[in-house]
């Protein structure tokens, strides 16, 4: 297939820039793949559509203020580093602009209590940095650092805590899991007292994940790695449900990717950590997950391609044509769809 089948036209008007108030107002498409309807509903509406047996899968990975700027020893010159992902203790990869200005063996200065050294250099404005620090490196990051908002979100956040899950926890991440943003805890506890159940993953979440398709055929294309966690305790949580014959319900693409990564021929899951690079797109046949709730994603994206192999490609392009004419909010802070 080619990524050019998975475009789609979206007016930049409907680009979604800043968050919803509340956070479950946010507008749901409902599509349900058995009986073929489409509904349009809003994301509190949840209480209606799931079942009190259904299972939600959801990702608490919780987003670093991952943007921090540090000062070049010996010029004084500003670089802003974008943490991507953790090496170990002290190290990080991140994508650096502007990269020329950091070669192999600078050294910065971010903090009066952090200071940094580039001991790698990428091809493509990635920088592996070494950090030293008093403290705990999460505190000074929450100080120091800003929230990493995608590139097509233009306005400053003033509320952090906007780009998080109300359940965030652990954290990782440089990219919110953002279905999960339209969550209240009104509505978990809503949900709850029906008999839906809630399951915790783990994936923290890369840039990787607004990472064009450069490649014209969707199978040379090569997929980002991403950190993940599947416990025990939900391994088992989860096969007894898929062993009761009760819906899991992927809360994100995220969720998805943890899943499906763990998941054997028969539907169940394994548990495991690790790195998965999995790259979902038709004809893949899914095996654990049973229905999805998620964002509407950007044209020729992976995350598109990922929906496509869940409700078919023509469905996809049909259903976000849909979305376009009537107005829906798209990307992470916009609307959501539920494919049932």
């Amino acid at each position: 297939m080619n990524k050019s089948d998975f475009y789609y036209d979206l007016p930049q008007e409907l680009i979604a820039q800043t968050p919803i108030e509340p956070r479950d107002a946010s507008r749901l498409l409902v599509y349900d793949r058995k009986t073929g309807v489409t509904e349009h509903k809003h994301f509190y509406d949840l209480t209606e559509l799931l079942r009190p047996d259904d299972m939600l899968v959801i990702n608490n990975t919780k987003v670093l203020p991952a943007r921090i700027t540090g000062v070049k020893e010996g010029t004084g010159a500003n670089i802003s580093f974008l943490l991507n992902k953790r090496i170990d203790a002290v190290t990080w990869e991140t994508v650096c602009r502007p990269a020329k200005r950091a070669k192999l063996g600078t050294k910065l200065t971010f903090a009066p209590d952090m200071t940094g050294t580039v001991v790698k250099e990428g091809d493509e404005g990635e920088r592996t940095v070494r950090f030293e620090y008093e403290g705990v490196f999460e505190n000074i990051l929450m100080r120091i650092g800003e929230m990493p908002l995608p590139h097509y979100i233009h306005g400053e956040l003033k509320d952090k805590d906007r780009y998080q899950t109300v359940y965030a926890k652990d954290s990782g991440s440089s990219a919110a899991p953002t279905a999960g943003l339209h969550f209240t805890e009104r509505l978990i506890n809503e949900l709850k007292n029906k008999g839906v159940e809630f399951v915790k993953v783990l994936l923290h979440v890369g840039l990787g994940t607004f990472l064009p398709v450069k490649t014209d055929s969707v199978e040379n294309h090569k997929m980002h790695s991403e950190y993940y966690m599947l416990t025990d305790e939900a391994a088992k949580r989860i096969n007894a449900a898929k062993k009761a014959g009760r819906r899991v319900i992927a809360v994100g693409t995220t969720s998805v990717r943890v899943l499906e990564s763990c998941a054997r021929s028969d539907g169940t899951v394994a548990a495991g950590s690790g790195e998965t690079s999995i790259f979902i797109y038709p004809p893949y046949k899914y095996k654990a997950v049973d229905a999805l709730i998620t964002n509407f994603h950007l044209p020729e994206s992976t995350l598109v391609m990922l929906v496509s192999a869940f409700i078919g490609r023509e469905k996809t392009l049909e259903l976000y044509r849909t979305a376009v004419e009537n107005k829906y909010r798209f990307f992470s802070f916009g609307d959501a769809c539920c494919f049932l």
